[in-house]
């Protein structure tokens, strides 16, 4: 069995390919990206890439065939996934999560690939206050990256067939520990904030809904599509993943970590313009077609394993939100030193 990971080496990568390593002992892994966080290390252990097989340094717009020889099924993670990025490369953010996914897809059904797995997004809902949004609910994407996913879903569809089956992946906002952590996710940003500084600064009036999910729980929600592919009914299947009990208040994350690390004060933007970014989700279809596979980290776990593992980096960097933390930051630092162009494309130099 071969399986092919692309983004690999970003923030979610690490327990994807932890977790698939686990349950698939025997599986050569093949792991596929562009590099840009690869030296964005927070733990004092192994390169995460260790455990894989294969590693290919290569931008997903332009990789080498090679990477699709005898594999068997795609999990697509690479993206461009923060809203800042994608305000500041809107074109490119397309280019390479819409146009460059769908030409993946392309060439894996054209290799005999018979599953697909794509990291799609809950934030494809936008605005919903009113009621949980479930898979049939219309979509209202607000941002280049939420556009991206709506797109690429579309044009995934009429792809599926018996013989390759595509299986859409509608994540909740990610949080939690990874070797390569980024701080610019709502838990993350307030775990970060407590410690450095014993404050919670909430941009937002706090109103907004956001859904949740550990890494560690992505991780787990796509061995069960890389697992069970036959028995989902269809050829083409999107599902929101996440629990019900995940869908929390901005406000409400905020008190959870103020309760979990004593002494910190939680300030809210009462001044702050609506977040139009506020949805609740419905996550019964995933409840139903994964009974084994469901989220299993709490919020409480979540805090505390940012927590465990910012106070073993003795982090205190209360300007954390101007640092290389930040994705946006990373980015814009290579471009600095010459190293990226305006295309997010290595230069070479």
């Amino acid at each position: 069995m071969r399986f092919l990971i692309t983004g690999n080496m970003g923030y979610v990568g690490p327990a994807v390919i932890s977790r698939l390593r686990a349950s698939y002992p025997d599986a050569l892994l093949v792991g596929l990206d562009i590099g840009y966080y690869g030296h964005r290390m927070t733990s004092d252990g192994a390169l995460p890439e260790r455990k894989v097989d294969i590693q290919y340094i290569a931008d997903v717009r332009n990789f080498p065939a090679e990477a699709l020889r005898e594999v068997q099924a795609v999990v697509h993670l690479a993206a461009i996934s923060n809203d800042p990025i994608g305000n500041k490369f809107e074109e490119v953010t397309l280019d390479i999560n819409h146009r460059a996914s769908i030409e993946l897809a392309r060439r894996a059904k054209s290799q005999g690939v018979k599953v697909f797995v794509f990291a799609s997004s809950c934030s494809m809902y936008g605005q919903a206050d009113d009621k949980a949004r479930t898979e049939d609910s219309p979509l209202n994407p607000l941002t280049a990256y939420a556009k991206s996913k709506v797109f690429t879903e579309r044009d995934l569809k009429p792809m599926a067939s018996p013989d390759f089956k595509v299986i859409s992946l509608r994540f909740s906002t990610a949080c939690g520990w990874s070797d390569r952590l980024r701080l610019d996710l709502v838990l993350n940003d307030f775990v970060a904030g407590a410690i450095a500084s014993g404050r919670i600064s909430i941009l937002s009036d706090g109103t907004p809904w956001r859904p949740l999910i550990d890494v560690k729980d992505m991780a787990r929600a796509i061995d069960w599509a890389l697992s069970n592919p036959p028995t989902i009914g269809t050829d083409f299947l999107a599902v929101n993943v996440g629990s019900n009990q995940g869908n929390y208040q901005v406000k409400d994350l905020a008190a959870a970590v103020a309760a979990a690390i004593p002494g910190t004060e939680v300030s809210i933007n009462k001044d702050a313009l609506p977040d139009k970014r506020s949805y609740r989700v419905n996550f019964d279809l995933f409840s139903r077609l994964a009974p084994a596979h469901q989220p299993a980290v709490g919020l409480k776990e979540s805090i505390q394993g940012l927590k465990t593992g910012l106070d073993a980096m003795k982090f205190r960097d209360g300007e954390f939100r101007n640092s290389l933390y930040m994705r946006l930051n990373v980015l814009t630092e290579l471009q600095q030193k010459g190293l990226l162009n305006d295309q997010l494309q290595w230069t070479g130099r």
